[in-house]
């Protein structure tokens, strides 16, 4: 049974509520369970950080259902270039997030389902809320073979991956998410999730490539709707508390004081990108010139989103030394990112201005650069 939060709602299910303004800080009388009303990325996952920095989940879990339109979710240590194909993603107009949970990559749509488990530390358990997923699942569709993974994962039919699990543990506070496939596009998951970039050396936590598959494929009764309600109705058994889901607007002050800022944070370039870890990428290519082909190379390390060595080898015969340095270290310090790249570009013609034979090795260099990003 779907509620809308209103603050009419907010006086039964909170307790003692003095001041709007702290929200539903350390005021839940029991669990409680939530779903978001937006299908913004930035805005859902402020959501989580919001309740995980302020609520008081001493005997109050929380579940937390919400979904996104398309988009693209990184864990928190990854490397976007060596997960995603972001030029597709920039075509497609499909939005990357970062978020403050480890794990691998997902493509979140309307079709995916995304269920956060809020719990004191003390409680945490990640296997306990999968089989309660498991349970609801069997509840809907008692034909349904899932099984739980050692690696925290759902699979269907012992070999097709229907959820992926991340988790964030705090001092105090602790929260489980994971994704459950529905009705979701799988030609974009998995073109978007498949990176074009070659060459790249990196530490980051890299994700796992797995079979996936819809439960809708398997069952057209088992829409996204009916899902959330049963995972509601079993949560709300198991943890003793309303069946209720609380709609809940995730840019609403009153209830979360300071969430329009976690999601502004969340969209800044320097959380997305300059929080990557420090990688490099060496590649190479070849130019066609004066009927024979030469081999351009080109080495660039980056640090914390930023080039931080820049090193294009070209022959000297097609461009000069002097000329290939300057375009090394107009590089550095710059963002990697398509944007900068041109910007800097025009700069350069404009040190040159009649030179236009120059101007034609730098587009070039550049674009098989901004090919890269």
């Amino acid at each position: 049974m779907l509620i809308p939060f209103s603050m009419k709602n907010c006086f039964q299910l909170l307790c003692n509520l003095k001041a709007p303004a702290a929200g539903f800080k350390n005021r839940v009388k029991s669990g409680l369970i939530l779903q978001s009303i937006s299908s913004d990325v930035y805005q859902n996952l402020a959501v989580e950080d919001w309740i995980h920095d302020h609520m008081n989940l001493e005997g109050k879990p929380v579940l937390f259902l919400w979904r996104n339109s398309p988009s693209i979710v990184i864990g928190r240590h990854q490397n976007p270039w060596q997960e995603c194909n972001l030029n597709l993603m920039r075509e497609e107009g499909i939005k990357l997030a970062r978020r403050r949970s480890g794990g691998g990559t997902v493509y979140h749509d309307m079709g995916n389902i995304n269920l956060t488990f809020f719990t004191t530390k003390k409680k945490y358990d990640r296997m306990q809320n999968l089989k309660l997923v498991v349970r609801a699942l069997n509840a809907v569709q008692p034909q349904l073979d899932v099984q739980t993974t050692k690696r925290c994962d759902l699979l269907l039919d012992g070999q097709f991956k229907i959820s992926g699990t991340a988790s964030k543990i705090g001092r105090t506070t602790a929260y489980h998410h994971c994704t459950l496939l529905c009705s979701t596009n799988r030609t974009f998951l998995s073109s978007l999730l498949k990176s074009p970039y070659q060459g790249i050396r990196s530490n980051a936590t890299a994700s796992i490539p797995s079979i996936v598959k819809n439960l809708l494929e398997k069952d057209p009764t088992l829409t996204c709707e009916v899902l959330m309600n049963a995972i509601a109705t079993e949560y709300a058994a198991y943890h003793q508390i309303d069946n209720h889901i609380n709609l809940i607007n995730p840019t609403d002050e009153t209830l979360f004081p300071g969430i329009n800022n976690k999601a502004t944070e969340l969209q800044t370039w320097e959380w997305i990108y300059g929080k990557t870890p420090k990688f490099s990428i060496n590649t190479s290519f070849n130019v066609l010139y004066e009927q024979s082909h030469l081999e351009i190379k080109i080495f660039i390390g980056i640090k914390g989103g930023r080039i931080e060595i820049c090193n294009i080898e070209a022959p000297d015969h097609w461009l000069p030394l002097e000329i290939c340095d300057k375009l090394n270290s107009s590089f550095i310090g710059s963002k990697f990112c398509p944007n900068e790249i041109t910007m800097l570009t025009n700069i350069l013609h404009r040190t040159c201005p009649e030179d236009d034979e120059l101007h034609s090795k730098w587009n070039i260099l550049c674009e098989k650069i901004k090919g890269i990003m």
